[in-house]
């Protein structure tokens, strides 16, 4: 079996797992209890059930079983810990995030799982040891930084994947999104260690299936919540995948035009939306004295729906923006010409922004509309109190 078909039998392996599972899942989650009620900071209106996180676990589980069978990628697990660190990891936050969804814990306690999980994976080899960067060559890290940039890398990544999750089916759809961008990168790049990169696509196509399969659940109206045992799994698997395939690149050819497509920078383009709304958020929240991890309702996709997109508009409309950013951080990647680059830039930047002009009129007409009501309402009532007086005097 060729790696590509090895690859694509994975995918398909995680994403048929999750999708068979998911319904006993739910039936699980419905009898033992497990269900999200809604509340003031948060959207969906009625009680869902949650701990949808198991389900991709077993989706992950089942990727990487059928990983090991493949005589292709065996060698992988002979050659390095790393695929077997991220199983593990797995396992811990996915037990974490359980708990969290049956009984909620603190913010402290659900960081001190994420970095129980990053410690896993530094341990099984899995950090950032060395990438290239402009200027100066390739980079070799010491473990007093790789270790910080690693544990780093995850709670962000976990993060970004958690806060996301406001809308049925977008961190789920994002997940999906990034991870197939990031594996067409891992295979139409050259790679000096081919044991890093095949460990990196394995995961990328177990985190994008596992997270395809769970998707027709999870689309709005929601039938179950993947809940933090899924965000924080996908965020973890994620978070693994960018950290074996960052550091295994050959320094670029293409002069100025690879300062933009430095490695350690191809999943932060990929996963700008996420990444930017957690800046957001913590800049937010400082800036009104408020703890960094206190929830709100100003996420980005809170906005969209404030300037007129319905839930699933604005879902599809972030999808779209992931998917605008992905193209073009592949395109600064594989392209050579800097004009043609800046043209698929700039048309990406634009398509952007053309999708809230609709929402944003549709938005100032409703508001109008109803002011304009409330204004006719006293001079439309004036008659009739007159007609009703006169009536009476008269009566």
């Amino acid at each position: 079996m060729s790696s590509r078909l090895g690859y694509l039998t994975v995918f398909l392996s995680a994403a048929g797992a999750v999708a068979l599972i998911t319904p006993l899942i739910r039936w699980i989650a419905v009898r033992v209890g497990a269900i999200d009620q809604p509340s003031d900071r948060k959207i969906h209106p009625k009680p869902t059930p949650t701990i949808g996180g198991v389900a991709i676990l077993v989706g992950a589980l089942v990727g990487l079983g059928v990983a090991y069978l493949i005589p292709s990628f065996r060698a992988v697990f002979r050659e390095s810990s790393e695929l077997q660190g991220a199983l593990f990891a797995a396992l811990a936050i996915t037990f974490v995030g359980l708990v969290d969804d049956v009984r909620t814990l603190s913010a402290p306690a659900k960081i001190a799982g994420q970095v129980l999980a990053a410690g896993i994976l530094i341990l099984n080899s899995v950090q950032l040891l060395f990438f290239w960067f402009p200027t100066q060559g390739v980079v070799s890290l010491g473990s007093d930084v790789a270790v910080p940039l690693t544990v780093l890398w995850v709670l962000v990544m976990v993060n970004a994947i958690n806060l996301i999750g406001g809308l049925d089916g977008l961190a789920a759809g994002i997940v999906v999104i990034a991870a197939s961008a990031f594996f067409a990168w891992l295979l139409l790049t050259p790679a000096t260690f081919r044991s890093s990169s095949t460990t990196a696509a394995i995961l990328s196509a177990i985190v994008a299936g596992a997270a395809l399969g769970f998707l027709p659940y999870n689309v709005y109206p929601a039938r179950i919540f993947m809940g933090d045992s899924g965000s924080m799994l996908l965020g973890v698997l994620l978070a693994a995948a960018t950290i074996s395939g960052v550091g295994r690149t050959i320094q670029p050819s293409r002069g100025d035009i690879a300062a933009f497509s430095i490695p350690v920078l191809i999943p932060a383009i990929v996963l700008a939306v996420p990444l930017a709304d957690v800046a957001l958020a913590i800049i937010r929240r400082m800036r009104k004295g408020r703890p960094v991890f206190a929830p709100d309702k100003e996420h980005i996709h809170h906005q969209l729906r404030k300037i007129g997109h319905t839930d699933r508009r604005a879902v599809f409309t972030m999808y779209f923006w992931s998917v605008l950013l992905a193209g073009a951080a592949l395109a600064v990647a594989l392209i050579h010409r800097r004009t043609t680059i800046a043209l698929i830039v700039a048309a990406a930047a634009v398509l952007s922004a053309g999708t809230l002009i609709p929402s944003r009129i549709r938005r100032l007409r409703t508001v109008r509309a109803a002011t304009g009501e409330a204004d006719a309402t006293p001079a439309t009532a004036a008659p009739d109190a007159t007609k009703k007086v006169q009536g009476q005097q008269g009566a």
